[in-house]
């Protein structure tokens, strides 16, 4: 892959920290996308402050999935699909590429549904807003580099902040907050599924491919690793703070007064939000938040397809290329928007499946984690390899949650 140093040495010494910055909070922010704010709603509605401690308990293991993406991208320089490729064959590489692209697919459907629910509160046509939107993140890209690309994604995700707001105005009961977040309702099929959902809403395949792959762009090596698992871990306590956020403000407004009701869009949030916050809140902040959330989560969705079928297809697959040196890589990132564009633009009620979404996430689960801590085992220098506490901690952790996604997700839907 022919890449560049996309910056000079000397900010690096000085800032170390800041030069590093960027891949983990860009896909933590993306991580609470649109679907995830769907999933998080949907918790506090039906559920009130029973999926709460789901959220902090999700920090952790969000944190070591990632800390292993990230320790894979800078100790081999190579992106995830690459990676799977050298080390295990083209064969799981195309498996795991084609579970990148499924679930990329599905974030696409989630994140323009959302973007295009914000326009439609303001009356603007479903078809502007989507073109607007694609036009905009294709400019980002194509005229961009890896950092500039970093630092607007970085600026879009931070609209998510909004989320915070909301919950403190919605003035939620701490008398219920205690008692309701030790309560789970494991044996009902509905909290099942909503657990699945929480947990597909956190970890993502394309997060993986995304994340290894934007360290290996951006040419960090050994010394910066503890800088980057500080950007990691920094992001998985805003993300999933975002998602408490989130869960809290539509528990203590919609779930204390409406708790049947039906939030499959951002249209149906905001509209249920706004006779207890107002219209300001309802409707302007809440969307100004759902519309960050979903841009940047396109752009990295998409970008993690561009990468990972470009690492093991062989194609060039750098953000410093231009356009013209690879075409396949920015083909596919724009193949990717104009196709999630079209497709729910054509057929408007794909909203409903946000919440499948992120099940289905967890679903892939077994494939996406099996193969990342095969990789911790085989694939980096024998002194950084996944051994020891740390090893039976992070196969502990990670099949628990997949097991636990691919419980509820099952059960959840009437499947077991």
């Amino acid at each position: 892959m022919s890449q560049t140093v996309t910056r000079p040495k000397q900010s690096r010494s000085r800032l170390p920290f800041l030069a590093v910055l960027g891949p983990g909070i860009v896909v933590m922010l993306a991580d609470t996308e649109v679907g995830s704010i769907i999933t998080a709603s949907q918790s506090g509605v039906a559920w009130g402050y029973r999926l709460l401690l789901l959220q902090f308990l999700l920090m952790p293991i969000l944190y070591v999935v990632q800390e292993l993406t990230v320790r894979l991208g800078i100790f081999t320089g190579k992106g995830h699909g690459e990676l799977i490729r050298d080390t295990f064959g083209k064969g799981w590489a195309w498996l795991s590429a084609s579970g990148l692209a499924v679930a990329t697919v599905g974030a696409l459907l989630s994140e323009f549904s959302g973007v295009a629910g914000v326009g439609e509160l303001y009356g603007v046509p479903r078809a502007v807003t989507l073109t607007l939107a694609v036009v905009f993140l294709l400019v980002v890209a194509f005229t961009g580099s890896y950092r500039r690309v970093e630092r607007v994604a970085i600026a879009l995700g931070l609209f998510e902040f909004v989320f915070f707001g909301i919950a403190f105005v919605s003035h939620p009961d701490l008398h219920a907050i205690a008692t309701q977040t030790f309560q789970p309702a494991l044996g009902n099929p509905g909290y099942l599924y909503l657990v699945a959902a929480n947990i597909g809403a956190v970890i993502m395949p394309w997060m993986i491919f995304y994340q290894q792959s934007a360290v290996a762009d951006k040419k960090l090596g050994p010394a910066d690793f503890k800088y980057a698992r500080w950007d990691t871990a920094i992001g998985a306590v805003i993300t999933q703070l975002v998602m408490a956020a989130v869960l809290v403000a539509t528990a203590a407004t919609i779930g204390a007064h409406n708790p049947n009701a039906s939030l499959n869009s951002v249209g149906d949030i905001a509209a249920a939000l706004t006779p207890y916050l107002g219209v300001t809140i309802g409707k302007l902040v809440f969307g100004i938040g759902v519309l960050g959330a979903g841009l940047v989560a396109a752009i990295v969705a998409s970008l993690a397809l561009a990468w990972g079928l470009g690492e093991v297809a062989g194609y060039r697959r750098s953000l410093e290329d231009h356009p013209l040196q690879a075409k396949w890589f920015y083909g596919v990132y724009a193949a990717c928007l104009i196709l999630g564009a079209v497709l729910v633009a054509v057929v408007p009620n794909l909203v409903i499946l946000n919440i499948a979404v992120e099940v289905m996430n967890a679903l892939l689960l077994p494939l996406v984690l099996g193969f990342l801590i095969m990789l911790g085992l085989h694939a980096l220098p024998a002194h950084l390899k996944l051994r020891g506490w740390y090893m039976g901690l992070t196969i502990f952790l990670s099949v628990v949650t997949a097991g636990l996604g691919v419980y509820g997700g099952l059960t959840g839907a009437g499947l077991f």
